[in-house]
């Protein structure tokens, strides 16, 4: 049994015995309800989902057979679930559950492949269903963690099958497959089960963000993956098992060495995550090796106490300590039990408590809240690893000489202070809810709103205390609150008292709530009263005559008397039952009371004292009972998944009602809920208030006492007995059963809560006719609903915004698994009893609201008690009252009811949406039924629902006749809701034959639908928009059902087909999204094995469905021409639009808010396009869509020839056209055509289109290249899921365009041409090019290598790009043995089919043409005039620097689109160019090399072109030029940084010594220094030590000689200055730390100072730059100086220097 239900009240633990019985019975029924021959029995087995759920998260003790049954059932539900993606989202997310959760006793057999089809059928298929995208993304999370769950019961031979269905897609690493394919195999293939969550933490989709949030994720899984490997040890040598592979000590004190480095640069950052992150890992780290973290902790607490210019790092050493303090009790106390002297010990870690319990108290700052709450977090965590607080100083004292008496006294007064100073962070009380419906604790300082840790602190504090600290403490604690009138901190004191409470009710009740009663009913006693609290109804009238009032100081003071009363006696339980008499009268007199805050203080006080009276909670909670067994002084604390129940006292003791306090409540139930309700039906039924104004007053305090009552016992009152059709149910007793819970013992009866809801409901009908515009009595009102209505719902919300726990998972209270402190190791987390107990209670309270909310689902008969329907009609119609407050809160009660009673739903949805129909209605009633409507729980229930589905839907599209904005966004956002959630509709809708039973048959539906989409006259284009989309999703929804008429289908598809041309911008969208969906027979399309010849004919006379009523209309005179036209309007070409991304669709920024949310979604439902990188930016911003290509692509595939026929002449006509979004739609067109793969369509490229395409090529215009360019890109895109197979027209188009251009034509077409063949080679798959592409890359090559030089800068662009395609690809063939070619010989001219010749040819021209250009440089600077005379020499010249621009522009988009990882041996040898042309006279060429140089710096290198680089890079070192020295510089930078894990030792030797050398270099030794000081922070530590000894030596000496002036005098400035730079590199390479050797070698620099410049500027600049780091931290380090250095240092800041 799990510790939560072993842990719960005995009358609740006894029941869960039966649970395991009620769940073979739930087993039972799914299996009953589920019918394999039947799929639409899915829907039957739903509601079992959550009830299925309910045993996995109470905890349950169930079968292992019948958990491997229903998880059996629920994969073949999954399986079977075809296009049911919310019933595969349900069933899914428990099978996940399930799984997990019993990984370890299920043996079943799943196979890998039913799943991958449901993967790939629901979201990696172009002809996705009409599911929502938000369902979509749920089925996506969902099935993806199915399959993770389900790996570990793949067959043997599983992971075999996977690698072989995967690794094709793995082939092409430049197509979209390869992704998929590494996913799928990341996805599918089974994994070492004990490691796989270690390594999907680091891979995972939410490790993006800012470099913070990356470290604090590597931090908190690197130190959570070693502990979890440690833990696994320790459990393996408990059972004798060893291996080579465990850790040694030595590789624990490595490893935390190592991570220590980490968080020392982190514990104090100012990001809030990171330094948490890093606390609750040095936590960890400290129970490993704490002689090596504790002593850090130590330093670093000590520093911030002493830091006074970063105040924020206070608080950071709290929380540092609070999470380590249980370790740091251990360490103190199994040192002192050997009596160690060691002085990094006991002594320190006992002082360091001493100090931080001390520094506690001066932490406690009403102006720093975050200060105050580490300190709270910090005393609650040492006090609950300590067993007990008192003052007897012995040997096993954890803190010696520390004295808890003056400690307490000392700690109370600065917390009564703290009280005093609290001021509410808002002052505003809910004024439209009253001051009497708030809670208790909502006084809202931070110490209550910003977490559990003040509450805590004290439960703990006060229950560890002695017998006689406590009663000093509460002798002090009743001093205070009896004498302090604090409103602002209610909660506070409240809180304050219920810790004294519950750790001693007795001695609490007697000192503390005995004194505050007697002061509230002295107060009260001399007010005046109204007669409203209690029974005299017929005074009550009289009592308005002269209406007296509290003074405001009164009113202030009892209201703040009773408040924290209620918080007080939280937990007395029968303490207060002496006291029961007192409690009656000042409840009485509170609700007597003419003031309304005074009687809202008497409810939080009645329905508390009902709570502590009748509920079960924990009593000794927070006191010691377990001692630990290592040291007697610390409490032990439980594993909860290794626990006993053996142990004596470990069990909570529970407060399970005794009879005398069951009767008291029943008393006060009888007092203010049942004479209330008598009450309430004497005012509403009998006129006994001739003031409005003392009737609306009595009616407030009458609904206050009843809410108070329900609020109080909650679901102890019992619940409604539910009806069925046929008789009532069963009595209670024979019920059926699911699971265990109750928040206390039963107090009244079903029978009292009925007449509650006959009374409220005669109350609502009254309020509605007499007092409709008073929001308070209506609040109040729906309250009360909501208690009686929703059976348990309070408990659930206490549940969930349980406020007054501890982060039951901060590390300030979690033993890690392994503890080497003590050698205690654990098979979980450990816990402090109280924590455990903590969730027990809550767990409780959970099942409380659950236990009897299921029950009634389980038999088809049962409907709702008349008692409930009547609270839900009357919440209906409060949901559409005129004030929105009264709206919103009723809405959310009638949502809670209804989705217990689902089978209301129905008839509430045809209600609103006839209110959306319904032209009379106000605006209120739209905006309530649309709140309504829009909630998960109805939209859910339309799939199954069809008549409910009807109504909605036409309430919807009928509703544009409301005039309201408000009214028109709610439907419009209601819509949209619908449209994101769509789950599907039912296929009831579609099978019967005649009339629904509202009168509406599917195709009288779809008709009627349709003929609104059509008038967009009168109709507004939104409304026009919806009806079309409905019609497009019922159309998706039936298309697979053989009930449903073709004639249906065909007359939707032609609609959308008509609707190309429609004049609404929108429109015409929505109709492309919607024939992409529907045009999918295809029977004109080629099979796969016609492809290659282009012949064949139709099988038989197969015909698509839609055909008859496609041909139609597209055969109508000039409808491709208006529809083109039409289309055309979707591309708005404008500046803006160019340089925004695609598919948009020309939206304009000028629409509202609900135009765009309404137009957002629909149209991105197709598979993205292209499929291959795009990055080539001569391509442009084109405006080509590939869903409207698409569109002409499948009409054509659905119609055949005809289609083409008719398009050719639009197409043609739209060709030549001047305005570009003309020929932006000519393009797609085309592009459709072209890869339609159809019978005929090699005929038509020979007849006409070969000659379009030559013409387009050939056209001068250049303005829409971008869009021919992805045309032709689209047509020849590989067909087949990775692309592999070529259409059947790739061929041709490449043969066109390998045409050889005209001699006349301008340098725009040819660069046209390139851009064109460069889009087209990307689409090929190079693994398995055929000969014949081969034989293209080849000649293509060949002609561009003899065209690098050519004069146009656009064209030597298209030739850099097309040539990185044409080489990668060449690359990708070799590797996979394709390319035979070059075994056949060689061409006459150049020997490019030669393997390695182009990349060869390449590098060796550009290292001929560097020098060329270099010297022209140099010779221009020097004589520009000579060099434009001689014009031969220029034009050769200027031919090498066009083809190096050229070469440039292949590195480039090398580098941008990820092919130079092929062509990486290549690139390596032309960083020599790229360096070295940095700075030249030619400034496009220089312009051109930085962009090389910014991508080739960031590049990682592998062997064997990582040596090639080092060479390259040393070389350029000791160039002559000093701009190419510089520029080597700065690379090295970036190629240090990136390659400093795989540099050998040698290469990094050499590195060090080429930058050391440029220090005396007259032109960049200060960006040496520079380099050097970034080279120091992160590289090898033997070489920066020794070159941090050297500079130091070297500038020592250059100091030594400084008397003796011949020897100075001898070096040279570059000399001495370079062992400056040094020296400065060493001080700036360790910004903010102040490591040993710092002090010296900063002094030593700062000695320069009095040196000429350049050499005093480097002295100051870096003496700033330190000072600057240090200011932080410089209190504390300082102390590290002797004086005489710090002498030196202040030397450097006078006046005279720059940065003085």
């Amino acid at each position: 049994m799990h510790l939560y239900n072993a842990w719960l009240p005995p009358p609740v633990a006894e029941e869960t015995k039966r649970e395991k019985e009620a769940f073979t019975g739930i087993v039972k029924s799914v299996k009953d309800s589920y019918n394999p021959d039947d799929p639409e029995s899915v829907y039957a087995t739903l509601k079992y989902v959550s009830i299925i759920d309910l045993f996995v998260k109470a905890k349950s003790e169930l079968s292992v057979e019948d958990v491997s049954a229903i998880v059996e059932i629920g994969l073949e539900v999954f399986q079977i679930s075809k296009n049911k993606l919310h019933a595969q989202v349900r069933w899914g997310n428990i099978l996940v559950k399930l799984l997990n959760k019993y990984r370890k006793k299920l043996f079943l057999k799943v196979q890998w492949r039913p799943l991958y089809d449901i993967l790939i059928q629901t979201h990696f298929t172009r002809n996705t269903g009409p599911e929502g995208w938000r369902l979509r993304q749920r089925h996506f999370e969902t099935i993806t963690s199915l399959v993770r769950s389900c790996r570990r019961f793949f067959p043997p031979g599983s992971a075999f099958e996977i690698w072989s269905e995967f690794r094709s897609l793995m082939e092409n690493p430049w197509h979209n497959a390869s992704f998929e394919g590494a996913g799928f195999v990341r996805l599918f293939l089974p994994t070492n089960s004990e490691n796989q969550d270690f390594y999907q933490q680091y891979y995972h989709p939410s490790n993006g963000g800012r470099w913070t949030y990356s470290l604090e994720r590597f931090l908190f899984h690197l130190v959570n993956t070693f502990q979890k490997r440690l833990q696994l040890e320790q459990l393996r040598k408990d059972v004798s098992e060893k291996s080579e592979l465990f850790l040694a000590q030595s590789d624990r004190v490595s490893f935390v060495k190592a991570v220590l480095k980490l968080i020392d640069r982190g514990q104090y950052s100012k990001n809030d995550h990171l330094s948490e992150t890093v606390a609750a890992t040095t936590s960890v780290l400290s129970y490993m090796e704490p002689y090596l973290v504790l002593p850090f902790l130590t330093s670093r607490f000590h520093m911030a106490l002493e830091t006074m210019t970063a105040t924020h790092q206070l608080k950071s050493a709290l929380t540092s300590i609070a999470f380590a303090g249980r370790s740091l009790l251990f360490t103190s106390s199994s040192e002192l039990s050997v009596n160690s002297t060691s002085v990094s010990g006991p002594d320190s870690f006992a002082d360091l408590l001493m100090i931080s319990l001390s520094n506690a108290l001066l932490g406690m700052d009403a102006n720093d809240p975050p200060k105050t709450l580490a300190t709270m977090q910090l005393m609650g965590s040492l006090f609950s690893s300590m067993s007990t607080l008192d003052d007897n100083v012995n040997e096993a004292s954890l803190i010696p000489s520390f004295c808890f008496s003056e400690w307490l006294d000392e700690f109370l007064c600065r917390l009564f202070s703290l009280l005093q100073h609290l001021e509410p962070s808002s002052v505003l009380q809910c004024c439209c809810r009253g001051e009497g419906i708030n809670s208790p604790a909502s006084s809202g300082t931070f110490l209550v709103e910003d977490g559990p840790y003040y509450f805590c602190m004290l439960e703990i504090l006060l229950a560890r205390l002695s017998d006689s600290l406590y009663k000093q403490a509460l002798k002090k604690i009743s001093k205070f609150v009896t004498s302090n009138i604090l409103p602002g901190a209610i909660a506070e004191v409240g809180l304050l008292c219920c810790a004294c409470v519950h750790s001693n009710p007795q001695e609490a009740v007697l000192q503390l709530i005995k004194p505050i009663l007697e002061s509230a009913l002295s107060s009260l006693e001399s007010t005046p009263t109204t007669g409203f609290g209690s029974r005299a109804t017929s005074n009550a009238s009289s009592s308005s005559k002269e209406k007296s009032t509290l003074s405001p100081a009164l009113e202030t003071a009892i209201g703040y008397q009773l408040k924290v009363l209620s918080v007080a006696i939280s937990y007395a339980g029968p303490a207060l039952l002496r006291y029961r008499e007192q409690f009656k009268e000042v409840i009485l007199s509170a609700f007597d009371s003419t003031s309304w805050k005074v009687n809202g203080a008497g409810d939080h006080l009645l329905r508390s004292l009902l709570g502590s009276l009748v509920h079960y909670y924990p009593i000794d909670q927070y006191k010691c009972v377990l001692r630990h067994s290592s040291a007697a002084s610390l409490e032990e604390w439980i594993d909860t998944k290794d626990f006993s129940l053996d142990k004596p006292g470990i069990t909570p003791t529970w407060h399970v009602p005794n009879e005398e306090e069951i009767n008291f409540a029943n008393e006060l139930l009888k007092l203010h809920f049942e004479f209330a309700l008598d009450d309430l039906l004497t005012i509403c039924q009998s006129k006994i208030h001739s003031d409005p104004g003392d009737e609306k007053d009595h009616l407030k305090v009458t609904l206050l006492r009843v809410d108070s009552s329900l609020q109080g016992v909650l679901s102890c009152l019992p619940d409604f007995r539910p009806s069925s059709n046929n008789e009532m149910v069963k009595e209670p007793g024979c019920a059926p059963f699911l699971i265990a819970g109750a928040t206390g013992s039963c107090v009244g009866t079903s029978e009292l809560r009925q007449k509650a809801a006959d009374i409220i409901h005669e109350t609502c009908k009254y309020l509605l006719r007499e007092k409709s515009d008073d929001s308070i009595l209506f609040l109040l009102l729906i309250r009360i609903m909501d208690a009686l209505g929703n059976y348990g719902s309070s408990e659930y919300e206490e549940w969930s915004n349980h406020r007054q726990a501890w982060k039951l998972e901060s590390t300030a209270i979690v033993e890690p698994p392994i503890n080497f402190i003590v050698s205690s190791h654990s098979k979980g987390k450990k816990r402090p009893r109280w924590a455990l107990i903590d969730k027990a209670y809550m767990h409780n309270t959970w099942r409380s609201s659950q236990s009897s909310y299921h029950l009634f689902r389980l038999s088809g008969n049962v409907i709702p008690p008349d008692h409930v329907i009547l609270l839900m009609d009357d919440l209906i119609n409060l949901s559409l009252h005129a004030y929105e407050t009264v709206r919103g809160l009723a809405a959310k009660c009638i949502l809670k009811m209804i989705k217990r009673w689902p089978s209301t739903i129905s008839n509430f949805v045809i209600t609103l949406a006839e209110n959306l129909r319904n032209p009379n209605s106000p605006e209120n009633a739209v905006l309530g039924s649309c709140a309504i409507l829009s909630s998960q729980t109805v939209l859910k229930r339309l799939t199954t629902d069809t008549k409910a589905l009807s109504s909605f839907l036409l309430g919807i599209l009928f509703s544009s006749h409301h005039e309201s904005l408000k009214a028109q966004k709610a439907i419009t956002e209601l819509f949209v809701k619908y449209n994101i959630y769509f789950a599907g509709v039912s296929r009831s809708i579609f099978q019967a034959p005649g009339k629904q039973a509202d009168g509406t048959a599917f195709a009288d539906l779809v008709a009627e639908i349709s003929s609104m989409s059509f008038g967009s006259t009168n109709l507004h284009w939104r409304y026009n928009l919806m009806a079309n989309r409905v019609l497009l999703l019922l159309a998706m929804a039936s298309r697979n059902d053989p009930s449903v008429p073709t004639k249906v289908l065909s007359e939707i598809a032609g609609h959308f087909l008509k609707n190309l041309k429609s004049q609404l911008p929108q429109t015409r969208i929505l109709a492309i999204s919607a024939l992409n969906t529907l045009l999918k027979e295809s029977p004109y399309k080629l099979s796969a094995e016609n492809c290659f010849n282009g012949n064949g004919d139709l099988q038989g006379e197969t015909k698509s469905s839609l055909e008859g009523a496609l041909s139609t209309i597209f055969q109508e005179e000039g409808f491709f021409s208006e529809t083109l036209n039409s289309l055309s309007n979707v591309h708005i070409i404008s500046d803006a639009d160019a340089a925004s991304s695609r598919g948009h669709y020309g939206s304009s920024s000028l629409q509202s808010f609900a135009d765009k949310s309404i137009t957002r979604f629909y149209f991105d439902f197709s598979a993205s396009w292209p499929r291959t990188p795009s990055w080539i930016s001569l391509f442009g911003s084109d405006t080509f869509y590939s869903n409207f290509a698409r569109i002409f692509k499948r009409l054509i595939q659905e119609c055949g020839m005809p289609v083409l026929l008719a398009l050719k002449n639009a197409i043609e006509e739209f060709v030549d056209a001047k305005e570009r979004s003309k020929q932006c739609v000519a393009a797609e067109a085309f592009a459709g055509v072209l890869h339609s793969d159809v019978f005929g369509v090699s005929e038509a490229w020979d007849s006409w289109m070969k000659v379009q395409l030559q013409n387009i090529v050939l056209a001068p215009s250049v303005e829409s290249i971008p869009e021919w360019a992805a045309s032709i890109r689209y047509a020849v895109t590989g067909k087949g899921k990775s692309g592999t197979r070529a259409p059947l027209l790739r061929s041709k188009v490449i043969d066109c365009l390998m045409q050889p251009l005209p001699q006349t034509v301008n340098t725009s077409v040819v660069a046209k041409r390139y851009t064109f063949l460069s889009a087209v080679l990307i689409e090929v798959s190079p693994p398995r090019m055929p000969e014949l592409e081969i034989q293209v890359h080849y000649k293509l090559l060949e002609e561009l290598l003899s065209n690098m030089s050519h004069s146009s800068a656009q064209v030597r662009e298209s030739i850099g790009v097309t040539l990185s395609v044409i080489c990668s690809n060449l690359r990708i063939c070799q590797s996979f043995g394709n390319d035979h070619l070059h075994e056949g010989g060689a061409s006459s001219t150049t020997d490019v089919r030669v393997e390695g010749f182009w990349g060869q040819y390449l590098v060796k021209r550009a290292s001929e043409l560097v020098t060329n250009i270099q010297n022209i440089s140099a010779s221009e600077e020097i004589a520009t005039e000579k060099i434009s005379q001689n014009g031969t020499s220029a034009d050769h010249s200027q031919d090498d620097v066009k083809w190096m621009e050229t070469l440039f522009h292949f590195v480039i988009s090398s580098l941008k689109s990820g092919r130079s990882s092929v062509l990486l041996d290549v690139i390596v040898e032309l960083l020599y160019p790229v360096i070295s042309l940095q700075e030249t006279s030619n400034k496009d060429l220089s312009n051109l090399a930085k962009a090389a140089f910014e991508l080739l710096k960031w590049r990682v290198y592998g062997e064997p072109c990582l040596q090639k680089a080092v060479s390259a890079i040393l070389s350029l070192a000791k160039d002559p030029n000093w701009r190419t020295r510089s520029a080597t510089l700065t690379f090295l930078r970036s190629f240090m940084y990136r390659h400093t894990f795989i540099l050998s030792n040698i290469n990094m030797q050499q590195v060090w010594q080429t930058v050391e050398k440029l220090l005396t270099d007259n032109q960049v030794r200060e960006h040496a220094a520079a380099v050097l000081a970034g080279l120091m922070k992160g590289g090898d530590e033997d070489l920066v030590e020794d070159f941090r000894q050297r500079a130091y030596g070297q500038a020592n000496d250059v100091l030594k000689k400084r008397k003796q002036r011949n020897k100075v005098s001898a070096m040279s400035v570059a000399s001495i200055h370079g062992c400056i730079l040094a020296l400065a590199a060493c001080v700036l390479s360790v910004p903010y730390d102040m490591p040993s050797w710092l002090p010296e070698h900063v002094t030593l620099l700062a000695r320069f100072v009095s040196e000429q410049s350049p050499l005093k500027s480097t002295v100051t600049k870096a003496i700033a730059e330190f000072r600057r780091t240090h200011a932080d931290t410089w209190n504390v380090q300082k102390d590290l100086f002797t004086e005489e250095q710090l002498e030196v240092l202040a030397d450097t800041s006078s006046s005279s220097s720059y940065f003085a």
